[in-house]
């Protein structure tokens, strides 16, 4: 496992968070993974 610093949007606004992924995982799949953790932290 990797720890990769991302920076997505969401809801107009831009979040940094940070992915443990697999060292062979593409970037759309570590966009994807820190887009979901946002999402999760966020929405109630």
């Amino acid at each position: 496992m990797v720890s990769v610093t991302v920076k997505v949007d969401y809801k107009g606004k831009s979040y940094q968070t940070n992915v443990l992924t697999d060292p062979n995982a593409n970037q759309e799949q570590i966009l994807q993974q820190a887009l979901h953790q946002v999402q999760k932290q966020w929405s109630e």
